[in-house]
């Protein structure tokens, strides 16, 4: 990492304020019953409209709840501000609990998951549209999974204090823009490249209920009498089992080097036809199958461990708006949800991941090839799937590197930051934060993953058993807090007024929604 890059940031009289960063989480889970079997309820009244509320919503499910944060400036505040959410929630379900871990409770069959509905106007019928496509091109199974989503953004002076640094001065408004995407695209390809160590750190998703598994097509080994794992893995989530595609690693190629081609290559997705998906649509029986029968159908779809992100008006073309605007925030996806958590993770976690992202911004970027490109998939692939391996190597500027060497000298580097940090906000944590994850480095039992298979081994049990006891001990923690009043009326009144918002939002006719469609379509396509 570059030292006087670092010095300059830090030696600044307003340190404090450049390097207070923007934060919000973005926690799912599905709603079981208290046997672990997945809700086959609607989304609870008791929870408002989940078109139209800005903290509590589903994902792909019905049963999929997602609970959502606003932005904040501390780690310590969106932690405190989602186990608010999160209690007040888990309080209104009565019977049914919240699964604590990424691979999902017991399934139904296929057909049995329920997607999310969000009503008959032409927002909710979109909403719902993709989902059912996404059930057809990927299955409903694989969109039962779980994460975590981290957002994360710098402040303004920070990105432009780098420019200033450099000697990029006296900028127009585009080119500001220009040289914000930059960065968080510099950053983008670092976190790629890295990508590996939070998902061996943090991965907790080695093993899987059999429900889970819908053939004999796998090579995961049957641990006791309803649970399969792999003995290395890290993060099934993100590997071949988990949010993969096939036809999005051949046909796509979606380029982090720069925001234009970040944004044409998933407009090239988004409007070309693939035939297999067409057949798909032609085969369902739903009057509105798919959004689209190409390859993406919308960048939502797009199936990365970090993505760009800016927030358009409502109505607003995504990527129209990320040309127009620039990156505002990235989106970290790759982290797995930790069973052993109430809330799925923790502040060392996220003190972490600041550390991880700011490095990756502090440190040259090289452009990514279709080699480099290959190595990063790879080193992913690798720790997702065997981590844990004794010896376990990736390649770095292609040289062979155990995994262990690379993550004890990320640490290393890690460590100067945590230091200049603390120093910044006071404090130890950023340093108490590497002391307490740098064990994990030599002794991958003490991973989340190594611990969830060292558990079920030593008492015999099922995933299901475990995940279930699990899901009851945070239950109990959501009771045995208290909300104050203040915080109790805020999210009731949130809730009534989403409730209210939805009914005047108006249905829409199947003629109506076709016309939306079109229009959505058109969106994507060159003008002129």
């Amino acid at each position: 990492m570059p030292t006087d890059l670092i010095t300059q940031v830090f030696d600044q009289s307003d340190a404090k304020t450049l390097l207070t960063f923007g934060r919000g989480i973005e926690r799912e889970a599905l709603r079981t019953d208290s046997n672990g079997q997945l809700a086959q309820t609607p989304h609870p009244e008791s929870l408002g409209e989940k078109l139209t509320h800005p903290l509590i919503t589903t994902d792909f499910s019905e049963a999929q709840l997602e609970l959502i944060t606003p932005v904040h400036a501390s780690n310590e505040s969106v932690l405190a501000h989602l186990e608010n959410i999160h209690q007040w929630t888990a309080q209104r379900l009565g019977e049914e609990r919240l699964w604590p871990g990424s691979m999902p409770c017991v399934l139904p069959g296929e057909a049995e998951i329920p997607l999310a509905y969000y009503g008959q106007s032409n927002s909710g019928r979109l909403k719902t549209t993709y989902r059912h496509g996404l059930g057809l091109r990927y299955n409903r199974t694989m969109q039962t999974i779980c994460a975590v989503h981290y957002n994360f953004s710098f402040a303004t002076p920070l990105l432009e204090r780098l420019e200033h640094f450099e000697g990029r001065t006296n900028l127009t408004e585009p080119e500001i823009i220009a040289a914000r995407s930059s960065r968080y695209f510099a950053l983008m390809r670092n976190f790629r490249t890295l990508a590996w160590l939070p998902a061996y750190l943090f991965g907790a998703s080695p093993a899987v209920d059999e429900s889970f598994l819908r053939d004999d097509q796998h090579d995961l080994t049957l641990l006791g009498e309803r649970t399969f794992y792999k003995p290395f893995a890290t993060s099934l989530r993100s590997g071949g089992l988990g949010y993969q595609s096939s036809t999005q690693s051949n046909a796509l190629n979606i380029c982090y080097n720069n925001l234009a081609n970040y944004t044409q290559t998933l407009r090239d997705g988004i409007t070309t036809e693939h035939e297999p998906y067409r057949q798909l649509g032609q085969q369902s029986l739903a009057r509105f199958p798919q959004v689209n029968a190409n390859l993406l159908q919308s960048e939502a779809e797009f199936y990365s461990s970090i993505r760009a992100k800016a927030t358009p008006p409502t109505g607003a073309n995504f990527l129209a708006h990320l040309d127009r605007s620039g990156v505002q925030y990235i989106e970290v996806r790759l982290l797995d949800i930790n069973p052993y958590l109430p809330l799925g993770v923790d502040l060392a976690q996220l003190d972490f991941m600041d550390l991880l992202i700011l490095h990756c911004l502090l440190t040259p970027s090289p452009e990514h090839d279709p080699t480099l490109c290959r190595t990063v998939t790879d080193n992913f692939h690798l720790a997702t799937e065997f981590g844990r391996k004794p010896g376990l190597a990736l390649t770095k500027d292609h040289q062979s590197i155990a995994l262990t060497s690379w993550a004890g000298s990320l640490f290393e580097a890690l460590e100067d930051l945590a230091q200049a940090l603390d120093e910044v906000h006071g404090g130890s944590r950023y340093r108490a934060c590497l002391s307490s994850l740098a064990p994990r480095v030599t002794d991958p039992s003490k991973t989340p993953s190594g611990r969830i298979l060292s558990d079920l081994s030593s008492a015999g049990s099922s995933l299901l058993d475990h995940h279930r006891q699990l899901s009851a001990d945070h239950f109990d923690h959501c009771y045995n807090l208290s909300l104050s009043a203040e915080i109790q009326t805020t999210l009731d009144e949130i809730t009534a007024t989403s409730r209210q918002s939805f009914k005047e939002i108006p249905t829409n006719t199947d003629a109506e929604f076709e016309a939306f469609l079109a229009q959505y379509h058109q969106a994507y396509l060159p003008t002129g």
